[in-house]
């Protein structure tokens, strides 16, 4: 398939875009009954890192967008500020937010020894999704060593996909949910820049899942083995002490996604940016419902538009894109290909998962969507 018009990136990910680089850790431990606090575990954590200097240091622009607020957004009301970003952006399951938080808090205070003693303290900026149908929650088996490592491993080039890191235990669409990412380049002519987005992908009914504009969720709701709205045929765990509620007509998931471009924009141009990811966003079924905690970072890694942490002098100079004319709707363009595609890249490579209490998430049935994408004439042949 080939979502929207605009080519990709060497890597179609959030990495095509200047040295952005991810860096993940998968937790997957324990077998049948929950235990609270003990297991199973299918968690994990996932780091965006603008650049490759000292994020402290060197800040890069940043805005956050909330599409539906039923979510915890470390970080954000700085970011709103400030409008920056002062280190990595980490996400993770719900219930490991404020470890998380901590351990970023001692990343910047490794890389500056001055923090909190000489200089300012750093604001973290962590996002999460709920994993409860898979993972023991109650945990918080993501610890520092977890955030360091995801931190210390981080690298450019090829993103791994699906259930990893903080996409381990998530569910969307009724099936398995995970980490996506894509990416999409402007023309020369308006720029050259790249847009790239990693998404954590936790949400969605299963009717509603619709594919470069087809209605897939209803479609396989309708095939042996899937109930009328898409819900697998076997229902949670019935022996569970811990019962999860079975899934019904409310939308109770929810997404996190990064927006990075290399483009030259501050955070009023990145708002911008971060509210057509919420194009993107609709285009693959979301009506971001009442449980559903949908939030866009973006940010941008040119370095004309860098902060440094400990200016010279009262004014400095920055070089803009013009938000007034084709360049912008270029980038606008970039932001809604690049998250429609990010969300089906996380569908595409999540594995079947079992968790908690027997509870099973099966990845989405790829070559039931093949014939449907190409009775409806969405296929084409590679080359």
């Amino acid at each position: 398939m080939r979502i929207g018009s605009l080519p990709v990136g060497a890597a179609n990910a959030i990495t095509d875009v200047g040295d952005v680089r991810v860096g993940q850790v998968t937790l997957i431990s324990g077998e049948g009954a929950l235990v609270p606090g003990k297991g199973p575990v299918r968690t994990g954590v996932t780091v965006v890192l603008p650049h490759a200097g000292n994020l402290f240091r060197e800040k890069v622009p940043c805005a956050i967008h909330v599409i539906n607020g039923f979510g915890k957004c470390m970080g954000q009301e700085q970011v709103e500020e400030l409008g920056n970003l002062e280190g990595p952006i980490a996400l993770t399951g719900t219930m490991n937010v404020g470890l998380v938080t901590d351990a970023i808090v001692s990343y910047g205070v490794r890389e500056n020894p001055d923090i909190g003693i000489a200089t300012s303290t750093i604001n973290p900026v962590v996002g999460e999704c709920a994993d409860m149908f898979l993972n023991d929650m109650q945990g918080r088996h993501v610890r520092e060593e977890h955030v360091l490592a995801a931190i210390d491993s981080a690298t450019g080039g090829a993103v791994e996909e699906g259930a990893v890191g903080a996409g381990t235990g998530m569910s969307a669409f009724s099936h398995k949910g995970g980490i996506g990412t894509s990416s999409r380049v402007v023309s020369e002519a308006l720029g050259g820049w790249t847009v790239g987005v990693l998404v954590l992908v936790n949400y969605g009914r299963g009717e509603q899942l619709r594919i470069d504009g087809v209605p897939v969720g209803e479609a396989l709701g309708r095939e042996p083995g899937f109930g009328i709205r898409g819900e697998q045929s076997i229902p949670p765990n019935p022996e569970s002490r811990f019962p999860v509620p079975a899934a019904d007509d409310t939308e109770r998931g929810s997404i996190m996604m990064i927006v990075a471009t290399d483009a030259p924009l501050l955070d009023r141009g990145l708002r911008r940016l971060a509210r057509r990811a919420g194009i993107g966003l609709a285009r693959t079924g979301s009506i971001a419902g009442n449980g559903s905690g949908d939030y866009v970072i973006a940010f941008s890694s040119s370095e004309l538009v860098r902060i440094a942490h400990e200016p010279e002098g009262l004014t400095h100079k920055l070089e803009v894109v013009v938000e007034d004319g084709p360049a912008i709707d270029a980038l606008f363009q970039a932001t809604v290909e690049a998250t429609e595609e990010a969300i089906l890249n996380a569908l595409f490579k999540a594995a079947t998962m079992t968790g908690r209490d027997g509870n099973t998430r099966e990845g989405l049935p790829l070559e039931q969507v093949r014939e449907i994408m190409r009775t409806h004439g969405r296929l084409f042949e590679a080359g």
